[in-house]
């Protein structure tokens, strides 16, 4: 019990010439909530993968729980809960059957009538997999990684296709399990998720860890005061509003519509990037003085191209 949830050191994955995951290290301390980030590509998926024993790995060491996934997988395995990416269920299986044929594989499993109300599919029970909505598809496969209790939770995109509503009431969920002492490693594209959810996020590229710590941590740099951010046209001249402002100020849009202002924020830098917008015509919207978002620093790290 006293193992970390999930510890990795030098973790190497192959699939022939190409490396997937070249000596990743990565510790999970048990009851926190760990958000594995990267490009598609990174090595997320694979990682997650030889953690729940899907795969081996070709160098390295993986303890789950305490347990070898690749020697001790039938010991491991009734301990964690797994959601893949792409559902992981029949096609033709009706919803409350997939639960139960879950259930039926755990030695103290969870009301799958309570858990499908839990999670809004209390009236799609009985409507076959292929047939319902991605949303529901995605929540119908968390129910089946949660119904058999598990210590530790692998969720992969576990919010993927929902709409508002849906990723609330997962989110609350998740933050309740986690209340209880659940681990839960997940892996997701949604920066707002992991700000709001994890306990730590570790970003991966090329298959190695490139930084990690807390959601405050890595959003807030040493020394810095703050940032200013504001929504506007797009292709406003940023060279323009750079030489208004005091010098060690820079401008740029940092995606299209939103500005960032880097430097020393105070009220005059505020002042003068509004009369500066006045001038041009346009009126800044959300307006905000703050530290950097996590996706700005996720694209600070692994760059700005798209990834196949």
């Amino acid at each position: 019990m006293n193992a970390p949830a999930v510890e990795i050191t030098g973790l190497v994955k192959r699939y022939g010439s190409t490396t997937a995951v070249d000596g990743l290290d990565l510790r999970m301390e048990r009851g926190t909530l760990l958000a594995l980030l990267g490009p598609n590509g990174a090595g997320k998926t694979t990682t997650v993968e030889i953690c729940e024993g899907f795969l081996r790995p070709d160098d390295g060491e993986v303890r789950v729980l305490g347990l070898d996934p690749s020697r001790d997988g039938s010991a491991l395995r009734p301990r964690i809960g797994v959601m893949p990416q792409g559902g992981g269920a029949y096609p033709g299986v009706r919803a409350d059957e997939m639960l139960g044929l879950v259930a039926a594989c755990a030695a103290n499993p969870l009301d799958p009538a309570w858990l499908l109300d839990v999670l809004g599919l209390s009236g799609a029970r009985k409507t076959p997999f292929k047939r319902l909505s991605g949303g529901q598809q995605q929540r119908l496969s968390l129910a089946c990684a949660l119904v058999g209790r598990p210590e530790l939770l692998f969720l992969d995109e576990p919010t993927a296709g929902m709409d508002p509503q849906a990723r609330r009431l997962v989110w609350d969920l998740l933050e309740a399990l986690r209340a209880d002492g659940v681990s839960v490693l997940l892996t997701t594209h949604l920066m707002e998720e992991a700000e709001t959810l994890a306990d730590t996020v570790v970003i991966v590229d090329h298959g190695k860890v490139v930084v990690e710590g807390s959601p405050q941590s890595l959003t807030v740099e040493a020394g810095e005061t703050a940032q200013l951010r504001f929504k506007a046209r797009t292709r406003l001249d940023t060279a323009l509003l750079t030489a208004a402002l005091p010098e060690g100020h820079l401008v740029h849009e940092s995606a299209p519509g939103t500005y960032l202002v880097e430097g020393a924020i105070d009220p005059q830098v505020v002042s003068t990037v509004t009369a500066w917008c006045a001038q041009q015509g346009v009126m800044p919207e959300e307006l905000q003085v703050g530290r950097r978002t996590l996706e700005e620093v996720f694209l600070e790290l692994t760059g700005r191209e798209l990834r196949a």
